[in-house]
């Protein structure tokens, strides 16, 4: 396939940089792998939920179901990363016009991700915090999982964590408003 004309040859040094991107690759394998692990996670608690079902109480089944939702939000931070991470950092993948192209693909860069991936954060720390507010009436029996001062410091770190996705946000709104304005004139 013939070179465009306005492409110029990399030198060696600017070869070495540009192809060290690829030193990623096993970087998102990996992630895929973990991905795996998570599909084992998610299939091995639903046939427990499933099969033990009858047993649980409300309280028990909602946990069960919560951690499955936080499985499922993971494996969606893990595809985001994997693709997005990919397609922004490493290569494209050329899926333009593939009917299961995700919507938000077309329009991924870094700031975009980071921006994906501080909501997705705080999505999974809400389901954290929601699975602890529901074992918090155990508080001050012998079989509660959590104490009143970690209930204190999840919610002050999920506090953060919003804090600094509004904060990720605002910063990326800022910096590219300019830029992205159309004047008038």
């Amino acid at each position: 396939m013939a070179q465009p004309d306005h492409f110029k040859p990399l030198s060696p040094l600017s070869a070495l940089i540009f192809g060290s991107r690829w030193l990623q690759l096993p970087l998102y394998l990996g992630l895929i792998v973990a991905q795996c692990v998570y599909v084992y996670k998610f299939i091995k608690e639903l046939i427990h939920l499933v099969l033990e079902a009858p047993g649980f109480n409300e309280q028990q089944i909602m946990l069960i179901v919560l951690g499955l939702i936080d499985v499922v939000m993971i494996a969606n931070l893990l595809v985001m990363v994997i693709i997005g991470g990919f397609e922004t950092f490493v290569s494209r993948l050329n899926l333009t016009g593939h009917p299961d192209q995700p919507e938000w693909l077309s329009h991924v860069n870094a700031s975009v991700l980071k921006i994906k991936l501080a909501m997705a954060i705080v999505g999974i720390s809400s389901i954290h915090l929601l699975r602890t507010f529901i074992e918090a009436g155990n508080l001050g029996s012998p079989n509660a999982a959590f104490t009143e001062a970690g209930i204190m410091w999840q919610t002050i770190i999920h506090t953060i964590f919003i804090a600094s996705a509004v904060g990720i946000a605002l910063v990326d709104r800022l910096t590219t408003a300019p830029s992205g304005a159309k004047s008038g004139h």
